[in-house]
């Protein structure tokens, strides 16, 4: 059920004020609308925290195996290499990702 609103014009200096007057219209016959699928909603919530997260995470993951790597082959190198290709990681998901919601929109 949902409450439709109607708008009046009450007073000069309120140019437009509305108003419930408590109309409630049953919509149980209804098929649900595709537009307002909350499921969509939140998987596109989830695809943007994605994309927030790629390049750091990436970032995080090759400064740590990179660091691990330093200390083993006893390299201090190997973590800026690992933060770089983190970083690549990171923008190659964030365009996989954009390419799909895209292609999604057509």
């Amino acid at each position: 059920m949902t409450l439709n609103y109607q708008y009046i014009e009450a007073v000069p200096l309120v140019p437009s004020a509305w108003c419930n007057e408590g109309e409630m219209v049953d919509e149980s016959n209804q098929k649900p609308s595709k537009k307002n699928s909350g499921l969509k909603d939140y998987v596109r919530a989830e695809q943007l925290v994605m994309l927030a997260l790629a390049i750091p995470s990436g970032c995080v993951v090759g400064l740590l195996v990179g660091s691990w790597l330093d200390s083993h082959f006893h390299q201090h190198w190997i973590g800026v290499v690992g933060i770089i290709l983190g970083a690549v990681g990171g923008f190659v998901q964030i365009f996989t990702v954009a390419a799909r919601y895209m292609k999604d929109k057509r």
